[in-house]
């Protein structure tokens, strides 16, 4: 699909085009949705299955950078493993039904939507895995007197853990800092720095080029973590010379519920990567037996013990949709839904109740809207009971996801009609409870 651009109006205004009373907006997102390129991909998820009954309406699924929607070819494809693969074929099924070669197969998928070649991505393992392989295996590479590893000091908990657990075992101290101070934080002493691609909380976009380039010019390795980008906009891996990265495939890449991730290792640095869990899987000749670890060519060497099929395998079905699919046309439309919710949002939500915390710039904004509002808790769990389904993260911090690929712009302007109805209501809120989930 070519790339096609989209105008959303100016902010604050109401559509001339739609009905003149409560919801300004609600003609413009039918319009929109009208000249969407994507639109039709909709159709390839298992969506509007869910009706809330006080509207008759289908819920409106902004949490896909938690889960993403379940794929209409995942469900025979599994079917036809479980009945046909496993149960039929049984052990042969590790070669005639491509079981071995599953988890670097799918990563050649995985790869253009990175902006990675082939042989650069290995898929098996959870993000945590993968990041302590990246971490570790950046360590071992990394030149002599290096004493510290830097850390995203907003970054996922999970990060933050494994690179201090790293560091433990590598004899290095870990250093927080703000992505935007990387570049003049960075020193000949430095042995990498984990970065988030996106900040969880505020959907703000980290500067990858950058931050690598800083890092290089200084000796040290950058290891990027996808969570919130893969899939969602283009990263450029291979372009901007990134070392290792770290990816989950179950937000925008719709792989399911704890599909296994992904690990990118640099072409020019593969012979040099040296996992700490050199599993039979990564061995040069795995059923050798060898009692001595030889380590298999390229990104091979990334896996670890047996993959786990049946994730695997879903996975490469829903990795199907993106058949066709620019992820450059994909990051358009991801712009243009996330201004057009901006707006509504301004449109709709009474003044001072919510604020956007998610970047206005184009250039630092991922594919999600955090608004900051009191009793995030609270005005969520109403929110979902009327059929708008987002997360909210303590202790004050809404977030709505924008998955390209599904999401309408009726969806759009319908959350954030329903967002101004539950904020007018609640003229006093409670605190926010727990979030879950990344």
């Amino acid at each position: 699909m070519s790339e096609t651009p989209y105008t959303p109006g100016i902010p604050g205004t109401a559509d001339a085009a739609g009905p003149v009373g409560e919801r300004p907006f609600a003609g413009r997102a039918r319009e929109l949705d009208a000249a969407d390129p994507l639109a039709a991909l909709r159709d390839r998820f298992v969506l509007d299955t869910v009706v809330d009954p006080a509207t008759g309406l289908p819920d409106v699924y902004l949490d896909g950078n938690s889960l993403g929607v379940l794929p209409r070819t995942v469900p025979d494809r599994i079917a036809d493993v479980l009945h046909r693969e496993w149960g039929e074929l049984r052990i042969r099924s590790w070669t005639e039904s491509g079981w071995w070669t599953a988890p670097e197969r799918i990563g050649d998928k995985i790869a253009p939507l990175i902006g990675a070649g082939p042989g650069r991505v290995v898929v098996g393992d959870s993000t945590s895995v993968n990041i302590f392989k990246a971490v570790v295996g950046g360590v071992r590479m990394a030149g002599k007197g290096c004493t510290e590893i830097l850390v995203d000091a907003t970054t996922f908990p999970t990060d933050g853990y494994i690179a201090r657990s790293a560091a433990r075992m590598t004899g290095l101290a870990v250093r927080p800092v703000e992505p935007a101070r990387i570049a003049d934080e960075v020193t000949e002493r430095t042995a990498l720095a984990l970065v988030n691609h996106v900040d969880y909380r505020t959907g703000a976009l980290n500067d990858l080029p950058g931050i690598t380039h800083a890092l290089h010019s200084a000796g040290a390795l950058a290891v990027w973590d996808l969570c919130h980008s893969a899939g969602a906009l283009p990263v450029g891996l291979d372009a901007h010379h990134v070392d290792l990265a770290v990816g989950c495939t179950y937000k925008y890449l719709n792989g399911g519920p704890g599909s296994p991730a992904f690990l990118y290792v640099r072409e020019s640095l593969q012979e040099r990567f040296e996992s700490p869990l050199p599993g039979w899987n990564s061995h040069a000749d795995p059923f050798a037996m060898d009692p001595s670890y030889a380590p298999a060519d390229g990104v091979l060497r990334g896996r670890v013990g047996t993959p786990d099929i049946l994730s695997l395998l879903a996975l490469e079905a829903a990795l199907e949709v993106w058949d066709g699919v620019a992820i450059e046309d994909v990051r358009a439309k991801s712009l243009a839904l996330t201004d057009f919710f901006l707006e509504c949002v301004a449109g709709y939500v009474p003044a001072g109740r919510a604020r956007a915390v998610t970047p206005q710039d184009h250039q630092r904004r991922g594919s999600q809207v955090s608004l900051r509002c009191a009793g995030a808790g609270e005005v969520m769990d109403e929110l979902i009971r009327r059929g708008v389904v987002g997360d909210f993260r303590t202790p004050d911090v809404l977030r709505f996801g924008f998955t390209p690929l599904y999401t309408s712009f009726a969806d759009a302007e319908r959350a954030a009609w329903v967002l101004g109805e539950v904020l007018g209501a609640l003229p006093e809120v409670g605190p926010a409870a727990a979030g879950t989930g990344g």
